[in-house]
């Protein structure tokens, strides 16, 4: 009889120590996702110069759509919402493609298509690290860190190009 009940408190004790270690080991990977979430507070601590356009920039741009769905993206991004780039890799490359083939004759340049082009390598890296299950925290606040410079880039290189073309110089 000594032994039935030994055997069955023995059979209590280690179903209930390893439901307490199941329920320990979802609780840490549980703590290691929250750390690996990105959130604006996140995006906010990252240091770069964000140059927006000025006015007669805005009022060439205003028609180009294209332009207008990247800041879209732009803006979710710096909201920590990186859904666009979750398997969306036919956006993404017309997104580009639009990008490239309707820039306004105004702002038309080698430097503006370079920029572009620098965009365009950013964004894709970071759709495809996005994507990435072993993507660390840091590698992707890096890579979104990268990508805002790149337009920031590209929206100062349009200002430039509007400013030199407005410059009226005085020949004698």
């Amino acid at each position: 009889m000594n032994f039935k009940y030994l055997s069955i408190w023995c059979f209590l004790v280690i179903a209930f120590s390893c439901k307490k270690n199941q329920e320990q080991g979802e609780a840490t990977l549980d703590k290691a996702n929250d750390s690996l979430e990105i959130k604006v507070k996140d995006i906010s601590k990252i240091k770069y110069t964000d140059y927006i356009l000025d006015s007669r920039t805005e009022d060439i741009t205003i028609n180009w759509n294209a332009y207008k769905q990247l800041q879209e993206v732009i803006d979710h991004v710096k909201k920590a919402d990186l859904s666009f780039f979750y398997n969306n890799t036919k956006e993404v490359k017309e997104l580009l493609t639009n990008l490239k083939q309707t820039i306004p004759s105004n702002i038309n340049s080698p430097a503006i298509l370079a920029r572009i082009s620098a965009l365009e390598t950013k964004l894709l890296k970071l759709e495809s690290l996005s994507n990435l299950s072993t993507t660390s925290k840091e590698e992707l606040l890096e890579n979104i860190k990268g990508f805002l410079v790149a337009f920031s880039n590209l929206n100062l290189q349009m200002n430039k190009k509007i400013e030199n073309d407005n410059i009226i110089i005085e020949k004698p």
